[in-house]
C-alpha cells in the first residue's frame, strides 16, 4: 500500500465489502422507489408514525448501528473485556499512533454523514415533516467518534467499558435533545457539536497510544471478594467425570459469561426509569417490555463469541489446534457449546427475574402492574391470563437461548464466503422488511392475499424444514457423527416440545377463524430443529478441512 490511509482503507473495504454493497444496495433502491413515486405523482402516506417507523427508521437505525460496529472495531473483540478493541494485528503497522486513529474516525465519520445524507434526500419522508440536514449529520459522526475512543480505551475491570459507553453516549443525545427543546437553530447545534471531533479525536490517540504500549489497568484486586462471589464455577473445577464436562466449562469460561455480564450492566440503568415513570401504566409497561428484550437483543451480540473456535485468534473463522486436537468428536464439542449457552441464558434470565420484583418495589410502581394484570384476568381470564404470561416468557428465554446458537452452524463451518454471505442476506432481510411491511400497511388486498395465501406459505416453510432436518439426519447417520439412539431420542423429543406447544395453542387460541392445522405448522417452525443439527456436520468440515 501507498500510505497509512489506503492500507486502512482497503482493510475495511476487505473485511466488510458485503455490508457495504448491501448498504449501497439499498439506497439505491429507496432513490429508486422515490423516482417511480414522484414520476407517477401518486400521493404516498407516510403520516403515520408506524409507517414512518418502517421506511425510514428502522432501516435507519440498522444502518446506523452496523456502522458503529464496523468503524469501531466492535466486531474485533468482547464488549466486556478489559483491554482495548483496537485490533492488536493493527498496533504492529510501521505507522503513526496519529494515522492509526484518524484515518478510522475519519472514514467512520464520513460514512455516517453520508448515510445521513442519503437517507434525507432518498427516503420518503412525512410532507409536513422539516427535516435538517447538517445537524444530524454531524450528531452521528460525533456519536461514531465517541464510540471508537471509548471501545478503544482500556479499563481497569471488565464491563466497565459499556457502563461509561452508555452513560456518555446518553449525556451527549441528553444535550442534544436539550438544546432542541429550547430551539436551537441548525447553526447553533453545529457549534455545541463540532468540537466534540477535537477532544473525541485526542481520547482516541491516547486509547490507542496505551493499547500499542500494551497498558491494561488492573483494578480487580480492589473488587476481588466480588469477583469470587461472581465465579462460583471456580469451585472443584478440578473434578469432571467426562472430558465433555471440561470442555463445557472451557465454554462457559471463554464466551458463558458475556451475556450475563451485558445484561447486568444494562439492568440498573433500565429499571432505573421506573423512577421516572410514576403511576403512567404506558411508561411502566414499556420500560418493562425493554428490560424483557434485553437478553435476546444482547444475545445476538453475545453470539459472536460463541460461534467462534477462538476469537482472539488470528483466523477466528477456522478451528485452532487446541480444539481441533481435543479427544472428543465433533457433535460433543457442539453440545459442549450449546449446554454452555444454556447456562448463560438462565444466568441472564435469572438475574431479569430477580431484578424486576425488586425494581418494582423499591420505585412504587408494582400497584400499576398489579392494575395492568387485573385487567388481563378480566380480558381473558384467570388461567389463560397466567398460560398467556408464562408462554410470552418461554419465548423470550428460549428466543434468548436461539439467538445464541441459531448462527452456530454458520461460523463452524469456519468458509469465510458462507460466513459473510449469511450477513449479507440477513443486512438484506432488515433493510427490505420495512418497506414490505410499509406495502402491507397501505395496501388491503395485498393483505388479503397474503391472509389467504398463509396457510400454503406455512406448509411449505414447513416442509422443507423437515426435508433439511432428514438430509441433514442422513448425513449425521452416514458419517457417524451421531450415533442411532441420540439421533432416535432427538427426534423423539424435539415431536414432544411441537406436540406440547401445539396443544398450548390450541387451547389458548381456540377460534374457528384459525384451523388447527396452520397452529400445527407454527408449533413445527418455532421449536429449532434444522439449524442445531447442521452444527456438528459444519465442525466436522471445518476441523478436517
Amino acid at each position: 500500500m501507498r500510505s497509512p490511509a489506503a492500507a486502512i482503507a482497503w482493510q475495511f473495504r476487505q473485511a466488510h465489502r458485503v455490508g457495504f454493497i448491501g448498504l449501497v444496495t439499498y439506497v439505491l433502491v429507496l432513490a429508486a422507489i422515490k423516482l417511480v413515486v414522484l414520476t407517477i405523482g401518486q400521493p404516498v402516506r407516510l403520516d403515520s408514525p408506524q409507517s414512518f417507523a418502517f421506511v425510514v427508521v428502522i432501516p435507519f437505525t440498522a444502518a446506523f448501528t452496523y456502522f458503529l460496529a464496523v468503524f469501531s472495531y466492535g466486531m474485533a473483540g468482547d464488549l466486556a473485556a478489559r483491554r482495548s478493541m483496537y485490533p492488536a494485528r493493527m498496533l504492529t503497522l510501521p505507522v503513526t499512533t496519529a494515522a492509526l486513529t484518524a484515518w478510522p474516525m475519519l472514514y467512520g465519520s464520513s460514512a455516517m454523514a453520508l448515510l445521513w445524507v442519503a437517507t434525507k434526500y432518498f427516503a420518503l419522508w412525512p410532507t409536513d415533516m422539516d427535516v435538517p440536514v447538517v445537524w444530524p449529520a454531524v450528531l452521528a459522526a460525533v456519536l461514531l467518534a465517541w464510540t471508537q475512543t471509548l471501545t478503544w480505551m482500556p479499563y481497569g475491570l471488565p464491563g466497565l467499558r459499556v457502563i461509561v459507553a452508555v452513560l456518555w453516549l446518553a449525556a451527549i443525545d441528553a444535550a442534544a435533545l436539550l438544546a432542541l427543546h429550547y430551539r436551537a437553530h441548525e447553526l447553533e447545534m453545529v457549534a455545541i457539536l463540532a468540537p466534540q471531533f477535537a477532544l473525541a479525536y485526542l481520547a482516541a490517540r491516547v486509547a490507542v497510544a496505551r493499547a500499542r504500549r500494551g497498558h491494561v489497568p488492573d483494578w480487580r484486586g480492589a473488587f476481588a471478594w466480588l469477583a469470587r462471589v461472581g465465579r462460583p464455577t471456580a469451585i472443584g473445577r478440578g473434578n469432571f467425570s467426562a472430558p465433555v464436562g471440561a470442555q463445557t466449562w472451557f465454554e462457559w469460561r471463554r464466551c458463558g459469561t458475556s451475556l450475563p455480564v451485558w445484561v447486568a450492566i444494562l439492568l440498573p440503568f433500565e429499571l432505573s426509569l421506573l423512577l421516572l415513570a410514576g403511576s403512567v401504566p404506558v411508561l411502566v409497561c414499556t420500560i418493562l417490555l425493554g428490560v424483557l428484550l434485553t437478553p435476546p437483543i444482547m444475545a445476538a451480540f453475545a453470539a459472536a463469541t460463541v460461534r467462534t473456535s477462538n476469537p482472539r485468534a488470528g483466523d477466528s473463522y477456522g478451528v485452532t489446534p487446541f480444539i481441533a486436537t481435543r479427544p472428543l468428536t465433533s457433535a460433543e464439542l457442539v453440545a459442549a457449546k450449546l449446554t454452555a449457552s444454556m447456562w448463560s441464558t438462565a444466568a441472564a434470565w435469572l438475574l431479569v427475574l430477580i431484578a424486576i420484583p425488586l425494581a418494582l418495589t423499591l420505585s412504587g410502581t408494582a400497584p400499576v402492574v398489579m392494575s395492568q394484570a387485573r385487567w388481563l384476568v378480566g380480558a381473558v381470564g384467570t388461567s389463560r391470563a397466567i398460560v398467556l404470561v408464562l408462554l410470552a416468557l418461554s419465548g423470550l428465554i428460549v428466543s434468548t437461548w436461539k439467538r445464541l446458537v441459531q448462527s452456530l452452524y454458520v461460523g463452524l463451518t469456519g468458509r469465510v464466503w458462507l460466513i459473510k454471505g449469511s450477513v449479507f442476506v440477513i443486512l438484506s432481510l432488515l433493510f427490505l422488511i420495512g418497506p414490505l411491511i410499509q406495502l402491507l400497511v397501505e395496501h388491503e388486498a395485498l393483505r388479503a392475499s397474503l391472509w389467504e395465501a398463509l396457510p400454503g406459505i406455512l406448509a411449505v416453510l414447513a416442509c422443507v424444514k423437515l426435508a433439511a432436518a432428514g438430509w441433514i439426519a442422513t448425513r449425521l447417520h452416514r458419517r457417524r457423527l451421531l450415533s442411532d439412539r441420540v439421533l432416535l431420542a432427538g427426534a423423539a423429543a424435539w415431536c414432544v416440545v411441537v406436540l406440547a406447544l401445539f396443544g398450548v395453542l390450541a387451547w389458548f387460541v381456540d377460534t374457528p377463524f384459525l384451523p388447527r392445522y396452520v397452529l400445527v405448522l407454527l408449533a413445527i417452525l418455532a421449536i429449532p430443529l434444522t439449524r442445531l443439527s447442521a452444527a456438528p456436520l459444519a465442525l466436522a468440515w471445518n476441523r478436517h478441512r
